[in-house]
């Protein structure tokens, strides 16, 4: 059965994570366009905020506390989206948080606890939301990572998490494709996000943390997971970085790791000297803000992810694009008297007629056509 997706001012969201950085911007996005959404995280302080602002906008908005690791907390989410609004039209997969360092530096319940957040909080919200989507229709979306698909030095543990969420997504895609649910799976996978990635990340360097660019705004996320809501996509890389990222795994895995074995650990180890942090791994972070603001260059467009996300609009605008140039070209050519007429003046032609004159003349007046003579094999031209 085809997904059944409404208008985003028709649906309610259910967005884990939304008490900073793509969550948070998400969850002001949607009810900005009408959505009635309700917002999950740990930090009951700052989702409370959260919720009180969208609503002093004119939103509609709900905050439940959970933590994505416990079950039964989502269901709970789950329970109250449906108690306050009757159903469910998406859920959005988003809670996430990192480690930074390497592998062999990682303790073993750093590593399981970091699992038990991107991994399992992916799976237990889409248990929790599965029975409602399937009676109603509606969208799952999981936030994934570029590094679904390659791996990146000193983030070993993370890219480890989002392979996991990668499969789990594809599965879970197929079995529910195959059973004839009306529930849209997208997996949406950014490139390195201007929120607070690095300042929630529990951080094993002696120095702190920076993404490598290229850096998007979570503006371009949020737009990603919104049009992925309200029309059905398997998959969705955030930023023409992303995308690239992917194709050097592809088709180039083994020189990639040499690039990224010299450059990357010197650019993650880029952020200066260390400051007093609050890392989300164990407990909430800091929350309430939407970007971290420690990048100098963020890219606030991305015009791959647009072209991704309308692309009869991009088939079109090529198109046009592609009449424009062929009927300049064709303009050119009628006016110049053929191609080479762009490049030369038109006198040049007669110029050519004046210097052929004395040979015509020793041809004479019955000289075969030249392409006759070419065809009876008496003229030969230069190859």
């Amino acid at each position: 059965m085809k997904p059944r997706l409404k208008p985003i001012d028709e649906q309610v969201i259910v967005i884990t994570g939304a008490s900073s950085g793509i969550g948070l911007v998400t969850a002001r996005m949607a009810a900005r366009q009408g959505a009635k959404v309700v917002l999950a995280a740990r930090d009951r302080d700052a989702l409370a905020r959260a919720a009180e602002d969208i609503r002093a906008e004119g939103g509609d908005a709900i905050h439940c506390v959970a933590d994505v690791a416990d079950p039964d907390a989502l269901r709970q989410v789950a329970d109250a989206a449906v108690r306050s609004y009757g159903r469910i039209d998406s859920w959005v997969n988003n809670a996430g948080v990192a480690i930074i360092g390497k592998i062999v530096d990682t303790a073993p319940d750093d590593h399981r606890r970091l699992f038990e957040t991107n991994y399992w909080g992916v799976v237990n919200g889409s248990l929790a939301a599965i029975p409602h989507l399937r009676r109603d229709g509606g969208a799952l979306i999981n936030i994934g990572s570029v590094l679904s698909d390659r791996a990146i030095p000193l983030q070993g543990a993370y890219s480890a998490t989002k392979h996991a969420v990668k499969g789990f997504t594809d599965a879970l895609r197929m079995e529910l494709e195959a059973d004839g649910a009306p529930i849209s799976v997208t997996l949406i996978k950014p490139a390195a996000i201007d929120s607070l990635y690095e300042d929630h990340a529990l951080n094993l360097m002696d120095v702190e943390p920076n993404n490598p660019p290229p850096v998007y705004a979570p503006e371009i996320v949020a737009k990603a997971i919104l049009h992925c809501a309200r029309r059905p996509m398997r998959d969705l890389y955030v930023g023409g970085g992303a995308k690239l990222f992917s194709l050097a795994e592809t088709f180039a895995p083994r020189l990639t790791d040499y690039v990224m074995e010299r450059t990357l650990p010197r650019v993650i180890r880029s952020g200066g000297p260390l400051r007093p942090r609050n890392d989300a791994l164990h407990s909430h972070g800091d929350d309430g803000r939407e970007r971290a603001g420690r990048h100098r260059f963020v890219r606030e467009t991305s015009l791959y992810t647009e072209a991704r996300m309308h692309p009869w609009i991009t088939a079109a605008v090529v198109a046009g694009f592609g009449v424009l140039a062929g009927a300049a070209v064709a303009r050119g050519w009628v006016r110049g008297g053929g191609a080479s007429g762009l490049d030369r003046p038109r006198r040049s032609i007669g110029h050519r007629r004046d210097r052929m004159e004395p040979e015509r003349r020793e041809i004479g007046h019955n000289a075969k056509p030249a392409w006759q003579a070419a065809e009876e094999g008496t003229v030969t031209f230069p190859r």
